[in-house]
């Protein structure tokens, strides 16, 4: 029985990583996309609305995410490549040995 449990608990990692790196990213970029959108004001989203500047920075902000989410990716497939791990002892993402 202890390997069922074995298996759910790792299909649930599978799971949780798929939605937060699968569907996690391209929504938190599709919401950048609407908030550029609405900073921008006009005819990006109903006439003669004005410009928002606090939907300029929530884009950036959410596609500044994206990239450090997209950069963290690549980081850890170099690293492992090169007999590496990545290690979140500290407040920032660190390489180690493994």
């Amino acid at each position: 029985m202890s390997n069922v449990g074995f298996a759910l608990e790792g299909a649930w990692k599978v799971l949780a990583a798929g939605l937060i790196l699968g569907a996690g990213l391209p929504a938190l970029f599709a919401l950048g996309i609407r908030a550029l959108a609405w900073g921008a004001g006009g005819d990006a989203e109903v006439p003669a609305a004005p410009p928002r500047p606090a939907g300029k920075v929530l884009a950036y902000g959410l596609f500044a995410v994206v990239v450090l989410g997209v950069l963290l990716g690549i980081t850890f497939i170099v690293a492992s490549g090169f007999g590496k791990t990545i290690s979140f002892d500290h407040l920032y993402p660190t390489i180690v040995d493994k």
